[in-house]
């Protein structure tokens, strides 16, 4: 792939939208005849609905009507009976937001509340098997722990974490007859198009998704939420088009989160620091009306070489709502266990941590003994701790200290999945010179409007300027979820077909044309560049785009290409992989740990933008930097209230958070997963960031962190 576009370090395409207040998200498109829908959230955590009393509600001004039978929409829950605290039971629809707010602080609703289960800890929580995770071994490893010189065995916990993006879940409805268009906050259009269609009992073409911005999701729009739903179903029982906006604290009940988990890894080596054996074990909380579960285990069967190798997941069904994806899903999770665990043993074993690391590199993926189609995390380890000055971390904890701080360095290493999806791009080029392409993927914050169209540019000869790239909306070619750093493989990729495809038309279409200057030649001997179309060998030669198209008298010429992974997951091992690196500051008599810098390398193919890619490192870190020290959910397992609901309560990262932060990235493309050489950044960047901290904090105090967040009470 050549050209002048990818690879620079370019501001985003829409940017200056979104400053100036001219991106439209899901609940800011303007609609005649808007009404608006507020959810009544249950306020016990399970049992069953007695009787609601809407008399109040419906006897304020604006307020027309007030929803209490869901029948003839399927929800992923039975609407009669209560599952979860914040279930919604009702809905007041009303001709202004507040007085459909006022409305719904008036229902009154009647429970015969039932003992429930929130806590997988509780004697009455009965784990079982995850779907899709089966147990995996090979070798023997629990008698290979037995015999192995060092071993380290610890138990590990993670409270829940929730989805705070600044943008809430939001949704619009409108039915025209027997068509619903939707404008929605979601990840996947064609998927929220699919489910809602399949909701309702309607034809999927009946159904039109829009969502041209995405304001942060991080995972949690990666499905379809009952609010979504539920904002059809309104607009179709009231005749109106219908507004659901959920509020900050409806967030906690209404969109997922990463679940509570408990893991157990246990790592044996000899004197040498070869690994002999690990052992993991993982259980989560996921819902009783249905089940979401995380590959938390994977890194643990291949990150590190070793003959022996067990691993086991489950699942433990309570009385919550539903887990989601939330960046860098299971691994982040599975990788603070994991890397905690080698850090421990090089601590153990008087060898330096990435030394050891070095040692234990796997030749191929040992689950599967497929080759990786590239795997350069020893660059990544080399690359991190020149630029971070890890040559003067004091391997003795406790060695260091700046008055009344104990100053600690520690380092992780991370991996995520790197895979491709089926995508299909429409490319067109008008008679003016400018292009545009479309696809329906979405952009939920990383910069896919920049990226996809940097790769279009090149592939057409085009400046990035005359390039349109057109997404978020289900009537537009096929997509995949914009989710799993799948984008760019995937998306990429269709539009370095679809482009290359269109651009090679022009060629075929003016080397036959004998009016053309470029007649006769053959087609690999013509460059493309600036919209301009020349012999290579002669420069002097050649037309653009607007003669091509004008001279045929077209306004336009356009192609939709398909492009498909092919069997190249069955080939090849692939992940995009990492080293994360952190120096903390912990004040020993008041147990505060504090973030001093951060930097990590990674190995995530080619880098198509590298502001972006560098900003997507940056806030991997800052939202390692949550999970590590302050974001959990905290839950009254009387009931499965979230106490903390709120942004006063529930602690993100903020600026004084946040130190010195870097990132590079090694250089290699990866030719065997996808034609652009891409493997994916988005939640390899949170995956390890967690460890990479906890380690530090081992190396300033000496007390290894087992839970996280890593908070006060926990290093007094």
């Amino acid at each position: 792939m050549t050209g002048e576009a990818v690879g620079t370090a370019m501001s985003r395409v829409d940017g200056r939208l979104k400053v100036t207040g001219g991106a439209t998200y899901a609940a800011e498109h303007v609609i005649p005849g808007l009404v608006h829908g507020v959810i009544v959230s249950s306020t016990v955590g399970r049992g069953t609905i007695t009787a609601i009393d809407t008399s109040k509600a419906l006897a304020l001004s604006g307020v027309l009507r007030v929803l209490t039978d869901f029948t003839g929409v399927r929800l992923a829950f039975n609407p009669r009976q209560v599952n979860f605290f914040g279930q919604p039971v009702a809905i007041v629809v009303a001709t202004s937001l507040e007085q459909a707010e006022h409305g719904a602080s008036l229902v009154e609703v009647s429970y015969a509340a039932l003992p429930g289960l929130t806590d997988i800890d509780s004697p009455a929580a009965v784990p079982q098997p995850a779907p899709g995770n089966p147990d995996y071994s090979r070798g023997d490893a629990d008698a290979a722990l037995h015999e192995a010189h060092t071993v380290v065995d610890n138990n590990f916990t993670i409270l829940r974490e929730n989805h705070n993006p600044m943008e809430l879940g939001s949704t619009i409805a409108r039915w025209d007859g027997g068509k619903l268009t939707l404008w929605d906050k979601t990840q996947w259009v064609l998927g929220t198009q699919r489910e809602v269609a399949a909701a309702l009992g309607v034809a999927v073409e009946d159904v039109r998704v829009i969502s041209p911005f995405v304001g942060g999701a991080f995972g949690n729009q990666g499905r379809t939420w009952e609010h979504q739903l539920l904002a059809a179903f309104t607009a179709r029982e009231v005749g109106r088009p219908v507004k659901i906006v959920l509020t900050r604290k409806q967030m906690y009940t209404g969109t997922g989160y990463r679940p509570t988990s408990r893991q157990r890894v246990a790592i044996g080596a000899d004197a040498d620091g070869r690994i002999s054996a690990i052992v993991h074990e993982a259980r989560t909380e996921t819902a009783r009306y249905a089940q979401y579960a995380e590959s938390i285990t994977e890194l643990s069967t291949f990150m590190y070489g070793g003959p022996n190798a067990r691993t086991q997941y489950r699942l433990v069904p309570v009385d919550v709502n539903l887990p989601t994806f939330m960046r860098g899903p299971g691994l982040s999770t599975g990788a603070f266990a994991l890397e905690s665990s080698v850090d421990q043993l090089a601590h153990e074993l008087g060898i330096d941590p990435i030394e050891l690391r070095l040692r234990n590199e796997p030749a191929v993926d040992e689950s599967n003994n497929l080759p990786f189609s590239s795997r350069r995390l020893a660059d990544c380890y080399r690359a991190g701790a020149e630029r971070f000055g890890w040559s003067q971390r004091r391997a003795v904890p406790r060695s260091r200290e700046e008055g009344d701080l104990l100053i600690g360095m520690g380092m992780a290493a991370g991996a995520y999945h790197a895979f491709g999806s089926g995508t299909d791009v429409l490319a067109r080029i008008h008679d003016d010179g400018t292009a545009e392409v479309f696809t329906a993927t979405s952009d939920s914050g990383p910069g896919t409007y920049t990226s996809v169209t940097q790769v279009a540019a090149d592939a057409l000869g085009l400046p990035v300027s005359r390039v349109r790239f057109t997404l978020g909306d289900s009537a537009l070619p096929r997509a995949p979820m914009h989710a799993g750093s799948q984008t760019m493989v995937s998306v990429g990729s269709g539009m370095f077909t679809a482009c290359n495809a269109l651009r090679d038309g022009f060629v075929r279409m003016a080397v036959v044309d004998p009016a053309s200057p470029l007649y006769g030649v053959k087609p690999a001997d013509v460059s493309v560049e600036g919209g301009r179309l020349f012999v290579t060998a002669d420069p002097g030669r050649g037309e653009t785009y607007q003669q091509i198209l004008r001279r045929r008298g077209r306004p336009s010429m356009d192609t939709t290409q398909v492009w498909e992974p092919g069997d190249v997951g069955k080939r090849f091992s692939s992940y995009s992989y990492g080293a994360v690196f952190a120096e903390v500051s912990v004040d020993e008599s008041l147990g505060l740990v504090r973030i001093r810098r951060m930097f990590a390398a990674y190995d995530a193919g080619r880098v198509v933008s590298p502001k972006l890619a560098h900003s997507q490192a940056l806030s991997g870190m800052v939202q390692g930097i949550g999970m590590s020290l302050l974001e959990s959910t905290v839950l009254d397992h009387r009931d499965g209230r979230v106490i903390n609901a709120n942004l006063a309560d529930y602690l993100v990262p903020v600026n004084a958070d946040v130190p010195e932060l870097d990132a590079v990235f090694v250089n290699g493309e990866d030719m065997a997963l996808d034609p652009i050489g891409v493997k994916g950044l988005g939640e390899v960047v949170m995956v390890g960031v967690p460890a990479a901290i906890a380690n530090a904090v081992f190396n300033a105090t000496g007390r290894r962190p087992l839970d996280l967040p890593i908070t006060l009470d926990k290093m007094l």
